[in-house]
């Protein structure tokens, strides 16, 4: 797959870069250069990343950067199975556990939320750092609901990390999640304190808090663009205070 002169995979994060060190040079460049696509490309083109990360994939599938990142690509492209197969594979090389939560939810993906609950209650889950702790308390929570388990799922959401008023990188997305799983049980009033607690923690807008806001509000955003296209589309011409009083003028003078 192409990729633009530009990227020369010294883009990358120090740690990955120091992972491929054990590969020739040249090798290391290339598969640095791939990864370097995938990121860019994860969020807003995932099948495009995904191609990219199968061809780091062949280069250097000994790395677990590599895997890791061939395993994110796929999540991203919903290839659940294809994804945990990686994940395992670069928690086998690296040792560490901070795969565990996304481990977690290629469960869910497929349709195994017992076995997701079954992870929530694994000791690794203890070894994982906070914001680890809180994704998969996320994902433990997704699983309840995945059962329908809707109580449980609030209960579950329900932590010191939820209470705090501190903000931290993922406080918009345990306060969403909780505010959804609050309006899914239909207690809209609480659902509503929660969403608008999400979207003030949510300064990188991660959430779509704001627009579930205004969906409770009955508040609807029209396209003053599209309105005055549609107008000119159907041969309506809207007029003025001024042109309509020209008209009237004209009228009179008629008569």
């Amino acid at each position: 797959m192409p990729i633009p002169p530009e990227v020369t995979g010294e883009e990358i994060d120090p740690d990955v870069r120091q992972e491929l060190m054990s590969l020739p040079k040249g090798l290391a460049e290339d598969v640095s250069r791939n990864l370097v696509m995938v990121a860019q490309l994860i969020d807003e083109d995932p099948e495009k990343a995904y191609g990219y990360s199968r061809v780091a994939l062949r280069l250097a599938s000994r790395v677990a950067a590599v895997r890791e990142a061939a395993g994110f690509a796929a999540y991203a492209t919903q290839k659940y199975s294809e994804a945990l197969a990686e994940f395992r594979a670069a928690r086998r090389m690296s040792g560490g556990v901070e795969l565990w939560p996304v481990m977690a939810d290629c469960e869910r993906g497929l349709g195994r939320p017992e076995r997701a609950l079954a992870m929530a209650g694994e000791p690794e889950v203890q070894k994982l750092d906070k914001a680890g702790q809180v994704e998969m308390r996320l994902v433990a929570a997704g699983a309840r609901r995945d059962l329908g388990q809707l109580d449980a799922a609030i209960v579950t959401l329900q932590s010191p990390e939820l209470a705090s008023s501190a903000v931290h990188p993922w406080t918009a997305r345990l306060r969403y999640a909780y505010a959804d799983a609050l309006l899914a049980a239909g207690r809209e009033g609480e659902a509503r304190e929660w969403f608008a607690k999400a979207l003030e923690a949510d300064k990188d807008g991660a959430t779509d808090a704001s627009d579930r806001l205004a969906e409770m509000d009955g508040v609807e955003f029209v396209d003053a663009f599209d309105e005055s296209e549609e107008s000119q589309e159907s041969g309506v011409v809207e007029l003025d205070d001024e042109d309509e009083d020209d008209e009237d003028d004209r009228d009179g003078d008629k008569g």
